[in-house]
């Protein structure tokens, strides 16, 4: 037999569902943040910001070189990051260095390349 996944009759909490919308609601960041995540869902955004925990900075050649791209392809990348609040540059000369914004974005990668590691490890239910 299989298992269902879903309620099987309509039971709503009104007083926990009311605080929740009303919070939702008065919330103007989430689709910023909604933003940042589908950013992180390209493969190629995702391994510069991967790569940028790794090493404090980068040059957009390094960045280019890491993920097999040319540098105007890493380049639109790394603007893309820059101009969601995920990323952040420096010019030296004619070069242009990247880093990531702060810390919380650091983390955020950090735990969402533990979380798949850890997924990866459980064992598979049918």
């Amino acid at each position: 037999m299989k298992e269902r996944d879903v309620c099987e009759i309509t039971c709503v909490d009104n007083e926990k569902t009311t605080v929740i919308q009303q919070e939702l609601a008065n919330s103007n960041n989430l689709i910023e943040v909604a933003k940042l995540f589908k950013a992180l869902s390209d493969e190629t955004r995702m391994k510069i910001a991967y790569a940028l925990t790794l090493e404090d900075e980068l040059c957009v050649c390094d960045v280019a070189h890491i993920v097999g791209a040319t540098t105007a392809t890493a380049s639109h990348h790394l603007r893309h990051l820059k101009n969601l609040g995920l990323a952040k540059y420096r010019k030296e000369g004619k070069l242009v260095y990247y880093s990531l914004d702060d810390d919380h974005v650091k983390q955020l990668i950090q735990i969402a390349i533990e979380h798949q590691e850890e997924l990866l490890e459980r064992p598979r239910h049918s």
